[in-house]
């Protein structure tokens, strides 16, 4: 009988193992990720001991009635909308985000106002020391908060750690890449160590009943370093995004076993930390100028929240022989189908021209509601027309040409009323609830009607 492996090739990247080396992964196509891990004992606290024979475990049948899980606020208003009304307890949510954007700023914010509100909060540190975080307190004028706090990055000390004491509340790790246990011959940030690390966390939560938040780096793409597997065993997936350019960060669930997912909360960086930001519809369109050409405001939704937002475009002949083609905050595809579009359908063409188009505030915009808005600007920074400063847009095109609904569009129309819009371009099919709205509604079933008003159509 052959004995097993003493160790196997694992890609850093996606998490894929092969019994040999090689410098390109098969499975994610990266090169130079595939690095040599042991395979050691199961890390203790994992569950991954084998046993010798299994017990039979009680089977249920799906009309047992269940209660809703029951939650906990965090005093933080964006936050509980995100996660779906507050933190689940025994739930393990993963929160990612670029350098600085202010992880470590909310999640601190989180810990103090759990712990001025009687709970207990556990925060271990794995990449500033202690003083560093109080420092970071102080700034935040949370020192008198009750929060309890270690600098350790050993698994099995702080499994023994939350052990040996009160049950905790909620436990913030800061963050997974930093642990290492000691059955494992690996660095800390690998993807062996990674794996038992979240698994040991996530099986003391749902043992204990303790929330567990865990921060995650992310790569050069924005994806959260380490294995997808992670993702898959949280229960929540945070993303914190922003701009340096720009005070405000946009806090937004990717996956969410206990609400919606896409909810979005709004943030704004100032000097005693994170601000919640009521209303973020005024936030994105800010200063605007009437007389400028290429903008146009989106009645947009994230999740079950209706926003407002500025979208700018800029086109300018080129004199190179591909035309640059740049989108901040849009998907390039798309950018990319909407000129197709206007080419083919409507001929307008901007082959000659470079072609930029700009999310105010830097929120990131991925629904195709936003097709209308982003073609409205184009056309009007081409033809130079400027659009009316009391007008919204929302729609999706197809690549015929024709401008399809949007989903909840009579929120989102209410939305701009309540800010003051006084007029809509909207797809002429789909129902709209007339009565409640005092907008005027323009509504197009194809691309060039658009195209008629704001520049030559062939």
């Amino acid at each position: 009988m052959a004995k097993p492996a003493k160790s196997s090739f694992v890609c850093q990247a996606c998490g894929a193992t092969s019994t040999r080396w090689s410098g390109k992964c098969v499975a994610c196509n990266e090169w130079n990720t595939i690095a040599e891990e042991a395979n050691l004992a199961a890390v203790p606290g994992s569950g991954m001991t084998r046993a010798l024979k299994g017990r039979a475990v009680a089977l249920e049948t799906l009309d047992v009635r269940t209660e809703e899980a029951p939650r906990i606020p965090t005093g933080i208003a964006e936050l509980d909308r995100v996660t779906g009304g507050g933190i689940v307890p025994g739930s393990a949510i993963l929160i990612g985000g670029e350098p600085g954007i202010g992880k470590s700023t909310l999640l601190l914010q989180l810990a103090a106002s759990l712990a001025n509100a009687g709970r207990s909060a556990v925060y271990f540190s794995g990449e500033e020391a202690a003083a560093q975080v109080r420092l970071r307190a102080e700034r935040l004028g949370l020192t008198k908060s009750p929060v309890l706090l270690a600098a350790e990055t050993n698994l099995t000390n702080i499994i023994a750690t939350l052990e040996a004491g009160r049950r905790p509340d909620l436990v913030v790790i800061d963050s997974i890449q930093t642990l290492w246990a000691d059955a494992l011959d690996a660095a800390p940030g690998t993807v062996s160590q990674v794996r038992a690390a979240t698994q040991s966390l996530i099986r003391f939560a749902k043992q204990s009943g303790s929330a567990l938040l865990l921060v995650g780096h992310v790569t050069k793409d924005g994806q959260i370093a380490g294995p997808k597997v992670v993702e898959h065993m949280v229960d929540t997936v945070l993303y914190f995004e922003g701009d340096s350019g720009h005070p405000y960060r946009i806090l937004r669930a990717v996956k969410n076993r206990f609400g919606a997912s896409d909810e979005i909360g709004v943030f704004e960086m100032v000097g005693h930390g994170l601000a919640e930001v009521a209303n973020p519809s005024e936030l994105f369109l800010g200063d605007r100028d009437a007389t400028a050409p290429g903008a146009a405001v989106f009645a947009g939704i994230e999740g079950t929240r209706p926003l407002l937002v500025e979208i700018q475009a800029l086109v300018a002949p080129s004199k190179l022989g591909s035309p640059r083609r740049a989108a901040v905050g849009f998907d390039q595809n798309r950018l990319s189908m909407i000129l197709a579009v206007l080419a083919a359908r409507c001929g307008v063409s901007f082959a000659e021209h470079d072609v930029f188009l700009n999310v105010a505030g830097g929120l990131r915009i991925t629904e195709p509601a936003a097709d209308l808005v982003a073609a409205a600007a184009l056309l009007s920074s081409f033809s130079g027309i400027s659009l009316p400063m009391d007008e919204v847009y929302a729609g999706e095109i197809s690549l015929s040409g024709a401008v399809r609904p949007a989903a909840h569009m009579t929120t989102r129309l209410r939305e701009a009323q309540k800010l003051g819009f006084k007029r809509a371009i909207v797809p002429a099919a789909g129902e709209l609830e007339v009565k409640s709205l005092k907008l005027k509604l323009t509504r197009i079933s194809h691309l060039k009607a658009l195209a008629e008003a704001l520049g030559p159509c062939e």
